[in-house]
């Protein structure tokens, strides 16, 4: 079989080496005041350069978008001067770095934003569970702020301020986190908004969030660096399908072509235990949507293959593997068994479980 995972790919202006990507996956390394820890996250993306593109984890747009311990942020001079200095090693390794941009609206607590930071969302529902504070160990979610127009406008305007910031910054580009229940997966889906303005109740309205975060981060650096990742029937932070899902979802896909993005990058986390993503529904993305595709979920080398052979999509987002193989692209090139992960360190401080791996 053609080893169509290690060919080259056009993405943008840019021009992939292969069309391995790490997915972005939260890792808390971020010190003090939400800056990278140029010291641990350099070493990590570097040993890890070998990906056609590497989507970093989830970064805060705003204090606002602060949900996590240790999550960093690109929203002050510090956070660019970090990541400028994570980037540089990156590129000088051969690597593409795209930023992803993760305002977790509702998943959040107080305690790990700073002070001056607000809990907002769609509507003031409070998401089960609980989440950890590195002061106080677990604790339950605090019921969110439901936003006015005023609080949309400069959420918007935030993540188009970070799309900028990243490319000061030396990112290549920027994904925005539109899944897994974050802030505009929040507007998204009827679970956590139940507005009866311009911004909730009908497919048109719910996507109306999503579709201007894209313009104006557009606007601000150029469509052909922006994907936008999605999670049609995700489950996770208390999403919750409904009837008009794949209607939802193809009218997004046609706003985004409008716009222009570079690509569109579909979780499926069923390898994990979640809910199947109808492969109706994946079909109607990536036989809808004008950019590239990225497929991701579970995939190995030969799965891999057989889907960017078969046209189900242009590039393959791998995760956890990328955790303990910091060389995967040269072990699945090689046919090399792969080192396990250890799930106890993913979200830890330090570097155990983090750039210890070979």
């Amino acid at each position: 079989m053609t080893q169509a995972l290690f060919e080259s790919a056009q993405l943008g202006p840019l021009t992939l080496v292969n069309r391995v990507v790490m997915a972005p996956m939260t890792r808390l390394r971020a010190t003090g005041t939400h800056v990278p820890n140029v010291g641990l996250m350099a070493t990590y993306y570097t040993q890890r350069a070998g990906a056609g593109l590497i989507i970093t984890e989830g970064i805060s747009p705003s204090p606002n978008g602060v949900g996590y311990a240790r999550i960093p942020g690109i929203y002050n001079a510090e956070q660019l001067a970090g990541w400028r200095a994570v980037n540089a090693a990156v590129h000088a390794a051969g690597g593409r770095t795209f930023a992803q941009i993760m305002h977790t609206g509702r998943v959040s607590h107080p305690a790990n934003m700073p002070s001056d930071a607000r809990i907002l969302a769609p509507s003031a529902i409070t998401l089960s569970g609980e989440i950890w504070t590195d002061g106080a160990g677990m604790q339950p979610y605090a019921r969110p702020e439901a936003m006015s127009e005023d609080d949309i406008a400069t959420a918007i305007a935030e993540y188009a301020n970070a799309a900028k910031n990243a490319i000061a910054a030396g990112f290549d580009g920027v994904e925005l986190h539109a899944a897994n229940g974050y802030l505009i997966d929040q507007f998204l889906n009827v679970a956590s908004n139940q507005r009866t303005d311009r911004w909730g109740g009908s497919v048109e309205n719910r996507i109306r969030f999503a579709v201007e975060v894209a313009k104006a981060a557009a606007a601000a650096i150029g469509a052909e660096r922006i994907g936008m990742r999605v999670s049609p029937y995700g489950v996770f932070n208390d999403m919750q399908p409904d009837a008009l899902m794949d209607v939802l979802y193809a009218r997004l896909v046609e706003a985004l072509n409008e716009i222009g993005l570079v690509y569109i990058h579909v979780v499926d986390h069923s390898s994990m235990g979640a809910p199947e993503v109808s492969p109706a529904i994946k079909a109607a993305i990536r036989n809808g949507f004008k950019g590239k595709y990225i497929l991701s979920g579970g995939y190995d080398l030969a799965r891999a293959n057989a889907d960017l052979q078969a046209g189900r999509g242009d590039l393959v987002a791998f995760g956890k593997a990328f955790i303990s193989n910091p060389d995967l692209v040269h072990k699945l090139k090689t046919g090399q068994a792969l080192t396990p992960w250890d799930m106890n360190t993913f979200y830890t401080p330090g570097e155990q479980g983090y750039t210890d791996y070979t």
